[in-house]
């Protein structure tokens, strides 16, 4: 199992970014997938999951309504559109494979997003 995350960087207050992860190892699309994220001195977080087919999607309330999961299972890709970014979501963001919809088994090396005010 293989999963590389990317996209993330500095963006402003306010701002927009997609981070993408690169699924292998295994068959993407019998998969949940799911994001989660870690703060500077926090625990992880979950942040939103997907199911295999896409059409079952969560989120945690603090990102409920900014924040947008999708997939391409053609491709092994897993997406989370974040919009209206705040500073308390500056974290290193995790794509992580689901067994079932809140709770996972591997977890990819993570990339930091960081909002500035």
């Amino acid at each position: 199992v293989q999963l590389v995350e990317s996209g993330g960087g500095l963006v402003q207050l306010g701002g927009s970014l997609r981070v993408s992860c690169a699924a292998s190892g295994f068959t993407f699309n019998r998969y949940w997938m799911i994001w989660v994220r870690q703060a500077p001195g926090k625990r992880l977080e979950w942040v939103s999951s997907i199911g295999s087919s896409g059409t079952s999607r969560y989120y945690a309330n603090s990102v409920k309504g900014r924040f947008t999961i999708s997939r391409d299972n053609a491709n092994n890709t897993l997406f989370l559109q974040m919009n209206s970014l705040k500073p308390e979501d500056t974290a290193v963001y995790f794509c992580a494979r689901g067994i079932g919809s809140r709770s996972w088994d591997q977890r990819g090396p993570g990339t930091q997003v960081t909002v500035s005010s």
